[in-house]
C-alpha cells in the first residue's frame, strides 16, 4: 500500500487518510477520492492531499476486517458488517464465552496491521452482547497476512456455549450449630443463581452431616428416573478440608469419583468437583451461600453451558482468581460466623 501526499491528478481512487473540510467540501477519513472531489479541491486552492492507495496483493480494510471476523466467529457468534476497518462480533444467545487466549495471541502475532480482541474468556454473556472486535489498523493489509491470520483464527474459533436447562438436586447437610434460616437462604440464593441460565432446583434434601446418609441421598438423586437430576450440589454444614472429609467420602461411597478438590479462586477455595456416572456433583464452598461472585459461579456456569471442567481447567483459574479482598482483613476468616462460611 502506498501512503502519503499525492498531487490531485494522482489522488483519484485513493483513500482519504485524514478528514478534510474546505469551502463546503467535507471528506471523511476512508472516503474514496472522486474526480468531482479533485475539481472542488483544485478550485479551493488545494494542490495535494494525503491518501492511501492499494497495490496488487493488498486487501482493503473493510474486506479484511470482515474476513478475519468471520474466521474468528464460531458457534453462537454473529458478525456485524465491517465499517471503517472494524467488524464487531455479538452473542447469538446467552451462554459462556469460550476463548482460547493462546490462539487469539497467535492471530494478533501474524501482522501488526491486523488486531482482534474479545471479552475475558469464560465470561457469561447475554444475547446481543458484543463479545469481540476485529480492527485493521491501516487502510489495507496484505493478502498473505490476512490468510495467515484467518488460518490461525479457524484453528480455535471464539464461541458462545449456550446454556441448557439443568435440573439441579441440592443436598444440605446439617449440624446442631447450623440455623434452619441459613439452609433456607442458601436454597433461595441457589435458585437465583440458576434462573438466568434457564436452570432450576428440582429436589432438595436435608441430611445429617455424615458420610452414610449423604451417600444415600447422592445415590438416590443420581438414579435414573423420570424426575432425574442433571447435576447435584451439596452444601455442607462444615467446609470440606480434605479428600477424607464427609462430602468427598460420601461421594465415593455412592460410587462417584473426585475430579478435583480446591481451587485457586478466592472466595471459593474449598470447592469439590466430582462425578457420579455422567452427572456432575459439586461440593459447594461456604461462600456459595452468598449471592456474591465466587469460584463456585465459575464452575457452575460452565457446567450449565455443557462445558466440562477438569482439574487442569481449575488450576488455570488463578490469574484473575482473586475476586474480593479487604486490605485490612488481617487473618483471613478470623471470627467468621460458622453459618456464613467464606471459603
Amino acid at each position: 500500500m502506498k501512503f502519503g501526499p499525492a498531487p490531485l491528478d494522482e489522488a483519484v481512487g485513493g483513500v482519504v487518510a485524514h478528514a478534510l473540510r474546505i469551502d463546503g467540501l467535507s471528506l471523511k477519513k476512508g472516503d474514496l477520492v472522486s474526480a468531482d472531489h479533485v475539481a472542488r479541491l483544485r478550485a479551493a486552492g488545494v494542490a495535494q492531499i494525503v491518501v492511501a492507495r492499494l497495490e496488487p496483493g493488498d486487501v482493503g480494510e473493510d474486506e479484511a476486517a470482515a474476513a478475519l471476523a468471520q474466521a474468528i466467529a464460531g458457534e453462537g457468534v454473529r458478525v456485524q458488517d465491517a465499517f471503517t476497518g472494524r467488524a464487531n462480533l455479538f452473542a447469538r444467545h446467552a451462554g459462556v464465552l469460550a476463548v482460547d487466549a493462546a490462539a487469539l495471541d497467535r492471530v494478533n502475532a501474524v501482522d501488526e496491521t491486523l488486531t482482534a480482541a474479545t471479552l475475558a474468556p469464560w465470561r457469561v454473556v447475554v444475547e446481543g452482547e458484543m463479545v469481540g472486535t476485529v480492527k485493521v489498523i491501516p487502510f489495507a493489509t496484505s493478502r498473505s497476512a490476512l490468510e495467515a491470520a484467518c488460518a490461525a483464527a479457524r484453528a480455535a474459533p471464539v464461541r458462545v456455549a449456550a446454556f441448557r436447562p439443568m435440573r439441579v438436586g441440592v443436598v444440605s447437610t446439617l449440624l446442631p450449630g447450623l440455623k434452619p434460616s441459613v439452609v433456607e437462604k442458601t436454597l433461595r440464593v441457589m435458585e437465583e443463581r440458576l434462573a438466568p441460565m434457564g436452570s432450576r432446583v428440582t429436589e432438595h434434601r436435608r441430611v445429617a452431616h455424615e458420610a452414610e446418609p449423604l451417600a444415600q441421598a447422592i445415590s438416590e438423586m443420581a438414579a435414573d428416573r423420570a424426575d432425574d437430576c442433571d447435576m447435584i450440589v451439596v452444601f455442607g454444614a462444615s467446609a470440606i478440608t480434605d479428600r477424607r472429609d464427609v462430602i468427598p467420602v460420601a461421594l465415593t461411597q455412592a460410587g462417584g469419583e473426585i475430579v478435583h478438590l480446591g481451587m485457586p479462586v478466592d472466595p471459593g477455595n474449598l470447592l469439590l468437583i466430582g462425578r457420579l456416572g455422567a452427572k456432575p456433583v459439586l461440593g459447594a464452598p461456604g461462600c456459595a451461600r452468598s449471592p456474591r461472585e465466587n469460584g463456585f459461579d465459575w464452575v457452575l456456569q460452565r457446567l450449565c453451558a455443557s462445558i466440562e471442567v477438569t482439574g487442569a481447567d481449575v488450576k488455570r483459574m488463578g490469574a484473575g482468581g482473586l475476586l474480593m479482598e479487604i486490605v485490612d482483613r488481617g487473618q483471613p476468616r478470623d471470627g467468621a460466623d460458622p453459618n456464613e462460611q467464606a471459603s
